[in-house]
């Protein structure tokens, strides 16, 4: 009898290339996907960036603001019957000047306390007739050093007189300023939720696309894990690339929005903007931290996507 034997396959070997003189990936550098995604990588930790830098100069502002708010009291006094104001004033200041810790204290004129109600009451009203209540402004050298319950005490003696520490206005601003951090670091966390999600969903197209590679490679001994190594090179060059053109656009977003707020914005806004985001100069740790989002991004994208091709290839063998 005959014996059969099973036709010889040509062994060939891993295309090469050309240009480069190497073995061409399994996952084509210049793919619709790869571009694709780094597409979507770049929007992903362009919207990362600007959140964490927006978390970074509201945080800077707040410590500013709460940093400038305690260094400075106001001692209100309020009009009363017999008294004469200018003579209650300047008692509150030598009250005011003679307690340690304190550098300077001086009254606000009539039309200074008139211009702090515009506000609320409106410009060009005749305030005239009407008996304001003056303030005097306390500045604290070292808040923590100043005796402000000495001159609680002292000014006890002065009628219609009464110390605001601004320690209301303090914890306002902790608070605002503490749900802001904490809506943005939410917002980063669902953003890097959906980036993962968005890579799990490349992941699993790409292995998909390239099914007869990834069963060629097993037919001549491939591990799931060089297979797995594979995808995650080259999903970490994408996350890097991606990552790098993002983080490169948020830090000019935040220099342009600094350079044309002042020009485009109408004044009153853009005084209001400045209280909250400052003057939008990340200084050199927001800086650090937009870098930072670069390399997380491309870490993430490479882990998310060898776990999707180890799960994927336990699934299917």
């Amino acid at each position: 009898m005959a014996e059969f034997r099973l036709p010889r396959l040509p062994l060939q070997r891993p295309a090469h290339d050309a240009r480069r003189g190497r073995a061409a990936p399994i996952v084509p550098e210049r793919s619709v996907a790869g571009r694709t995604l780094v597409l979507l990588v770049a929007i992903m930790t362009f919207l990362s960036a600007v959140t964490l830098g927006g978390v970074v100069l509201v945080q800077k502002s707040a410590i500013a603001w709460s940093a400038d708010v305690g260094r400075e009291v106001t001692i209100q006094i309020r009009p009363v019957e017999g008294e004469v104001m200018e003579s209650n004033l300047r008692t509150a200041v030598a009250l005011a000047q003679a307690t340690p810790g304190v550098t300077a204290a001086r009254a606000l004129s009539v039309a200074e306390s008139q211009a702090l109600l515009e506000p609320w009451l409106g410009s060009g009203i005749d305030l005239s007739a009407i008996e304001v209540p003056r303030l005097v402004v306390v500045e604290l050298g070292d808040p923590a050093e100043a005796d402000i319950t000495k001159l609680a005490r002292d000014l006890a003696a002065v009628k219609g007189a009464s110390l605001d520490t601004h320690a209301a206005w303090r914890q306002q601003l902790n608070i605002m300023a503490g749900t802001i951090v904490v809506s943005g670091l939410l917002v980063l966390s669902l953003i890097l939720v959906a980036t993962v999600l968005a890579i799990i969903f490349a992941t699993r197209g790409t292995m998909a696309s390239n099914r007869e590679i990834v069963d060629v490679l097993h037919f001549i001994g491939a591990s799931n894990s060089f297979i797995a190594g594979e995808f995650q090179g080259r999903f970490l060059s994408i996350g890097f690339r991606g990552g790098l053109v993002g983080g490169i656009a948020a830090v000019a977003f935040f220099a342009l929005i600094g350079l044309t707020a002042g020009n485009v914005v109408p004044d009153e806004a853009s005084t209001q903007l400045g209280i909250l985001f400052g003057r939008f100069a990340l200084g050199v740790d927001g800086i650090f931290g937009i870098a930072a989002v670069v390399p997380v991004i491309a870490a993430v994208t490479a882990i998310t996507s060898r776990l999707t091709v180890r799960r994927f290839l336990t699934q299917t063998s």
